[in-house]
């Protein structure tokens, strides 16, 4: 493992508490509910995803009753894929606190579907811009 390696079943980890979030988010309307889960992601994209919340919880409360991982990622596409949560976040909270509310809907529609893409089918939209970002730019 290399020393920017993580266990990928940590994203999907928090991937998965990111859909619940914002999917209750959705049904509620709670901008602070989304507050929180903007800083949630602020601390992924800021600190690392390996040093969030859910990273934490996933380290001491799952990580020790699964196998030792098998497979590990680079920390750099996963900690994009917070900040492109991140700026959905914060565009969805100016919708549910200044509107329009289809904004925050919308917003946060967009981005839970990117979370439960990564939580239920492995597959992290955000890294895969990240991947292409970095390609287009050679």
């Amino acid at each position: 493992m290399s020393n920017d390696g993580i266990d990928v079943r940590g994203p999907r980890f928090g991937a998965a508490l990111t859909s619940a979030v914002l999917a209750a988010v959705l049904i509620s309307g709670s901008g602070w509910l989304l507050a929180f889960q903007a800083l949630v992601f602020a601390i992924g994209a800021g600190a690392g995803v390996q040093r969030s919340p859910y990273a934490w919880l996933f380290k001491v409360a799952v990580r020790p009753r699964l196998a030792p991982p098998t497979e590990f990622e680079g920390a750099a596409p996963p900690r994009f894929a917070q900040s492109v949560g991140l700026v959905f976040a914060v565009i969805g909270l100016v919708g549910y606190a200044v509107g329009p509310e289809w904004l925050g809907l919308a917003a946060t529609g967009c981005a839970l579907a990117a979370a439960f893409l990564n939580a239920f089918f492995g597959y992290c939209l955000g890294c895969e811009v990240y991947l292409l970002l970095r390609r287009a730019s050679g």
